[in-house]
Order: C-alpha cells, then structure tokens, then sequence
C-alpha cells in the first residue's frame, strides 16, 4: 500500500480529523490533557491512557465536555495493557488513525557512574520500548484497514543534545525515540503509515512550576530559560499545535521528522549568545 495525496482543499481543513481515532498515551499530564482536547476539537474520537488514575479522570472530565474520549488505565510500557488498549479502540470506533507516544518518566537523576541499574531499566522500557509496543499495535491496525495512518512520538532536546543535571536515562531514551522514529518511518512508508516526532524544551509541568518558585533552584532555572532565545519556557497548550500538524492531512509529505518545539534551543550554541533588545522594541 502507497500513501495518497489527502483529497483536501488547501487551507484550514487540512488541519481537522473529523472521523479520525486517535490513541493518546499519558493523556493525564500536561502535554497528555492538552493534546487530548485539542484533537477532540478538531473533530477526533480518543482513546486515552494513563497509569494515574485520578489525573486520567480529569482529563476525561475536561475532554468530555467538548468530544468523545475513552479512557483506560493502565501502564504504558506492558504489552498486555497496549494490546488491550487497540483492541478498545477498535471495538469502540472500527478503525484507527493517529498514535501519540506521550507517556514518559524520569523519576531519578544522578551521576552517570551512580546511576541506579533498576531505574535505567524502567526508564527506557516506559520512554522506549513502550513506544514502539504502541507502534508495532498501531501498525497492525492501520496496515489492516489500509487507510495508513500518523504516529507522532513526544521526545525532547535531551535526545539531540545533552542536558547534564543527572538525566543519563531520560536523554538516552529519548535519542532512541529520535532514531525509532526514523526506522519506522522509513519501513512504513510504503504502507501510508507516518512517523515523527516532536522535541520539546522545558515546558511548564507540574513539575517544572514547583521548580520556577522554589527560590533554592533560581539558578538551574535561570540556566533553563538562558538557553532557550524566545527567553521563556513553553506552555503545555504549545505544543498542541505542532503534534495536530504532524496528525493531520496538513503533513501528508513529513515523515521521519524530528521537529523542535523548543524555542530555538538547539538552534543556539552553548557558547553563543543573545543580542541586546533595545528598550524600544
């Protein structure tokens, strides 16, 4: 099966995906929820998991209130519970569009001759392995309909440059999600199936504000946003954009893309540095 062109007229159709289903995986975090309710918005059905119960269900909550979710619970990196995950989908909607790998972990950070073996582990069978179980799932099922399909892997900058600080296992993972994504898009391209993935900067997680606050950190967050030249870190609503463009008709000729959504972080040399703005602008 080779992939056609999307019988849609240029302009802001291209962007929809009325009709689609789309899985979400760690749908009750921040990129997760957002992710979520923009695709409902713009016209998908979703099946969303996550392995917190209580942030799934706010997020069901929020989604509910605007589309059409299911939502299961469960751990993202077993393939008993991805396999279950598909065969709900396909028994809610019959069909299967769009995949986001979203769910990941980075519970511990420490110097790379410390790190603890059992954490690495769990690290990268959440980050990674659990990526491609969802893929090599999403495939079947796209290859079974032959309408092809989108798989959009959230990865970050930490799998194209190193961040340091203790993220020996995060950035490890996510430099393999950064080549899963160029494997599979190259052997499922004949098939219509499309692989990118997008590179996020520091993003305003629950995590990252109780760091912005804690006055002991000001330092590590200044270091943050001094490699970032839009001079902030993003916003959860911002990446929404850039993961709809990869679903969507709108990119039926992007495939094993790593896309920065990182306000020109990897753009800037580590030994570089930002112009003065003068006080007019």
């Amino acid at each position: 099966m080779s992939s056609q062109a999307p019988a849609i007229p240029a302009g802001p159709a291209l962007f929809r995906l009325d009709e689609r289903v789309a899985v979400i995986t760690g749908a009750g975090g921040a990129f997760g929820r957002a992710t979520a309710l923009g695709f409902v918005r713009a016209g998908a059905q979703v099946v969303l998991t996550d392995l917190d119960a209580t942030a799934l269900d706010e997020t069901r909550r929020v989604v509910e209130a605007e589309g059409e979710c299911l939502t299961l619970v469960g751990d993202a990196s077993d393939d008993a519970f991805v396999r279950a995950t598909f065969l709900a989908a396909d028994r809610a909607w019959g069909r299967l569009d769009v995949l986001v790998n979203n769910a990941g972990i980075n519970p511990h950070q420490a110097a790379s001759e410390d790190y603890p073996l059992d954490v690495w582990d769990r690290v990268l069978r959440v980050n990674l392995t659990g990526y491609l179980l969802h893929a090599k799932e999403a495939a079947r099922l796209m290859t079974r309909d032959r309408r092809g399909g989108s798989i959009v892997n959230v990865s970050s900058i930490s799998g194209a440059s190193a961040l340091g600080r203790g993220n020996l296992a995060f950035g490890v993972s996510k430099a393999g999600v950064d080549q899963l994504t160029r494997e599979l898009a190259v052997e499922w391209a004949p098939r219509g199936i499309r692989v990118n993935s997008i590179l996020p900067c520091q993003f305003l997680n629950a995590g990252l504000r109780g760091l912005v606050t804690d006055p002991a950190r000001k330092r590590t967050v200044d270091r943050m946003i001094g490699g970032i030249p839009v001079g902030r870190m993003g916003e959860p609503e911002e990446v929404v954009g850039p993961i709809l463009f990869l679903a969507s008709p709108a990119s039926s000729m992007v495939t094993g893309v790593n896309l920065p959504v990182d306000g020109g972080n990897l753009a800037f040399n580590a030994g570089g540095s930002l112009p003065e703005m003068d006080a007019t602008w």
